[in-house]
């Protein structure tokens, strides 16, 4: 209790019982070890600690997990420093399946042209849900793309944080209702809820 409160956690916060269940669960021996395992995958100390900070399950993932993690980003083209700033940013990112990492690298840059420097910098976007955000909107950018009516050139593909940061009250307002179309709002409304009538 005392080590966790020391690491500057709040005791009110549902992360302060996460790092006390973590700490219990894993012995000091073992998490000397995971500190090791991240340092020898580039991280620091310090980092490894503020990303227990951060999500405190970092520190009961098995090393086969971490290393195959990194294997995954490595496959679909980031370097390590990319990888260790990712993990950093988003601690998370470390514990997703490859499957999943690769569905969404896939449509986001493959399919939907972003470059992979903008995952390296918005990498909370590889735990959001593909159904319920991802290709929502992505199927909303891609119509309006079409339609020649993002960005100054018409086509122009937005900042990944922008289409993706903000909840989807703030995406509607910014993507599909401010069109004066009377048509194409209903038309993007369908698109964005699967053809399912809101």
């Amino acid at each position: 209790l005392k080590k966790v409160v020391e690491m500057g956690f709040d005791t009110t916060s549902s992360k302060f019982i996460e790092a006390l269940r973590t700490v219990q669960r894993v012995s000091k021996k073992a998490i000397e070890e995971k500190v090791q395992v991240y340092k020898r995958l580039g991280f620091a100390v310090d980092d490894v600690w503020a990303m227990f900070r951060k999500w405190p399950v970092s520190l009961s993932l098995s090393e086969k997990n971490m290393s195959n993690s990194m294997e995954t980003f490595l496959e679909l083209g980031f370097s390590r420093h990319e990888f260790t700033m990712m993990v950093k940013r988003f601690p998370q990112c470390i514990g997703l399946s490859a499957e999943s990492v690769k569905k969404k690298i896939e449509l986001l840059v493959k399919k939907m042209g972003w470059p992979l420097k903008a995952v390296v910098t918005n990498p909370a976007v590889l735990g959001y849900s593909m159904e319920k955000r991802i290709v929502p909107r992505c199927n909303v950018i891609k119509a309006l793309m079409s339609k020649g009516l993002l960005g100054k050139g018409g086509s122009e593909l937005p900042s990944m944080s922008r289409v993706f940061a903000c909840t989807d009250e703030s995406f509607l307002n910014k993507y599909v209702k401010n069109h004066c179309d009377k048509q194409l709002v209903p038309e993007l409304m369908a698109i964005f809820t699967g053809g399912r009538v809101s």
